[in-house]
């Protein structure tokens, strides 16, 4: 079994050594659609419309032939929600965008170092406040054909001084592409979550983010936001303070360029096949919604821009589950699959060689909706954290796949205090205190609540375990607690934090995954008061404290006040708008022909995954 190790992450993986413990195939069917949204004319007036198109079918997957493009299978179990960078809040979305995209600088997967991507070069102030970074001018923005196949450089309209369109000309990628995106990350329009992640840093951003009147925002406010491209090669940011962190923070896609002129066009449809245009290693080539998508390498990315990798063709189907999912990679349907919990002793005892486990620092956690009873009540808040039995569930329902969390930031991340300083974790007799002193001893008089998870089985055996922790620490009988399941678009949308409390859950699942190595990426983007917070949290001293770690130069001061901040959150007289619970560190079932180093932060980057396809064929019977 190999273990993929990240030098960021070197502290964790001593301490997980020392604590992990060491169906029938199935196929499934696609149909060759594509889905094309254009723009046409229908008595003079323009109209959206989307079809349909069935092109001639390609030879079945598990039969490759040997002229077929070198091709990742996968598969996943919900639809990307998004491909736009500037609204992309999840681990699907991110992916695609990360490939689809080209970004301000990137992660070296193996260093965790940052690297130029569009930006060659950057420079910073004495006073930390301006970053100004060198852009190149030779990527194209491009149209894949999804009916032709055809990948060509498009053209943008070109303005006189009055506004006129004079012509156009080939477009590539400019500072001025990235300022417009950065700009539109501050648009309160656009419902961003990382919106409230960057406006904090960027100066003039939280002016435009806030502003009382979003439908009328003054032109001038837009202005004052401090991005800007003094020419096609010059992108300056001004911060609000001198962040020592913020260049980590450039590889995100929300900071990525997009195509002004395509999004004026195509409105929210403009991430759709046969509408979008993009910059990045691959090109969107399929996707049906639900069912299926396919990428293509993007042949006019320049080459030393093309990633080390081989793969030319990504294909991923959508699947009810996991279970399905894995039994495609057994079927050798697909390159990589999660591996169901219920088949993990046999899957490590029959293909040693074939799995990975990767630390991904993924912390994962039950919300609750701070504003709806009994959940408005902190006390019940922390006698469900205390409730939960985190070392067993790890070892018996996750099997090892992870670690403990008794606060929110992991190892390896700046800031983050010790494992096994700071916060409850699993105390019975505190939680039954906890919720006698709310009302409700022995769960006597509780309310029935909801709780909703993330659709799959792995999840429902979480949900279910923690019913069962309800019942057994805090007397609460299992049909209190009402869980529900929802494909992950779904929980976003039925957890925001715009909805009335009547229509929102009492608690539900997520998880969080670094988007930059800061313990502010944390407490101070998951939990701060001013972030589109779904637990609805009120502003207090502890949002004092995550603003003036956020702001404070001394690394030593930083630290103590991370601690201080997770304490409040998570210690004995804690607010806890979350329970946090473990630390993913999850095996993976990856064929033998695939070489593919993960992420730690943003996206997979597909472009340097490497295939052997003459083993990978042979493996299939082509």
């Amino acid at each position: 079994m190999k273990f993929k190790s990240i030098s960021i992450v070197f502290a964790l993986l001593v301490i997980a050594s020392m604590v992990l413990a060491a169906c029938q195939p199935q196929t499934v069917e696609t149909v060759r659609t594509v889905v094309v949204t254009q723009e046409v004319e229908v008595e003079g007036t323009p109209v959206v419309v989307t079809q349909v198109v069935e092109v001639t079918p390609e030879a079945p997957a598990q039969e490759p032939a040997s002229d077929e493009p070198v091709t990742m299978d996968t598969y996943d179990t919900t639809d990307i929600p998004t491909l736009d960078p500037q609204i992309g809040e999840d681990t699907v979305s991110i992916g695609y965008i990360e490939n689809l995209f080209v970004h301000l600088t990137n992660y070296d997967v193996e260093t965790a170092e940052i690297v130029p991507e569009a930006a060659t070069s950057w420079e910073v102030s004495e006073d930390g406040l301006t970053y100004t970074f060198t852009i190149r001018t030779d990527i194209p923005w491009v149209y894949h054909n999804p009916v032709t196949g055809e990948t060509t450089q498009v053209n943008r309209p070109v303005f006189d001084e009055e506004g006129n369109q004079t012509g156009e000309e080939p477009a590539f990628v400019t500072a001025e592409d990235f300022a417009y995106g950065i700009k539109r990350a501050c648009d309160p329009n656009i419902g961003s979550y990382y919106s409230g992640v960057v406006a904090p840093l960027i100066a003039g951003c939280s002016d435009v983010l806030n502003y009382e009147d979003p439908a009328n925002i003054p032109q001038e406010l837009i202005d004052a936001i401090g991005v800007s491209a003094p020419d096609p090669e010059t992108l300056v940011i001004n911060l609000e303070f001198p962040a020592g962190y913020f260049l980590s923070m450039t590889p995100m896609w929300t900071l990525a360029a997009t195509p002004s002129w395509v999004i004026e066009q195509h409105g929210e449809n403009w991430i759709e096949a046969g509408n979008i245009v993009t910059n990045g290693r691959y090109v969107l080539n399929e996707w049906v919604h639900g069912v299926r998508r396919i990428l293509l390498r993007n042949p006019l990315i320049p080459e030393d821009l093309a990633g080390t990798g081989n793969i030319e063709r990504i294909v991923t189907n959508v699947v009810p589950d996991v279970s399905t999912g894995y039994a495609l990679w057994l079927n050798n349907e697909v390159d990589t699959s999660s591996i169901p919990t219920e088949e993990l002793a046999a899957h490590l005892e029959q293909f040693p060689d074939e799995t990975e486990q990767f630390p991904d620092l993924a912390v994962f956690y039950f919300a609750f909706r701070m504003t709806k009873p009994p959940f408005d009540d902190v006390r019940v808040r922390r006698a469900f954290s205390a409730a939960f039995d985190r070392e067993t569930f790890v070892a018996e329902v996750l099997q090892g796949q992870g670690l403990p969390m008794k606060h929110l930031a992991p190892p390896g991340i700046f800031g983050a205090p010790p494992i096994d300083e700071v916060g409850v974790g699993f105390d019975p007799e505190y939680a039954r205190q906890q919720l006698e002193e709310a009302g409700y001893p022995n769960c006597e008089g509780f309310p029935t609540v909801t709780l909703i998870g993330y659709s799959g089985q792995s999840t429902l055996n979480w949900i279910e375990y923690a019913q069962n922790q309800y019942e057994t620490n805090l007397g609460c009988d299992p049909g209190v607690i009402q869980i529900e399941q929802l494909p992950f678009a779904e929980l976003l949308t039925a957890t925001e934090a715009s909805l009335p409390d009547e229509q929102a859950p009492h608690m539900w699942t997520l998880g969080w995954g670094p988007d930059y190595a800061d313990e502010n990426n944390w407490v101070g983007d998951v939990l701060w008061c001013q972030t589109d917070n779904r637990s609805k949290r009120t502003c207090n001293e502890i949002d004092d404290m995550i603003v003036e770690a956020r702001q404070e130069p001394d690394p030593e001061r930083r630290q103590e006040l991370y601690a201080q901040i997770e304490a409040a959150f998570f210690g004995p007289e804690g607010e806890f708008p979350i329970a946090p619970f473990w630390l993913r560190i999850a095996y993976v079932a990856d064929h033998t022909w695939i070489d593919n180093p993960r992420s730690l932060f943003g996206g997979n980057q597909w472009y340097n995954w490497t295939i052997d396809w003459d083993a990978k064929v042979a493996a299939r019977g082509g």
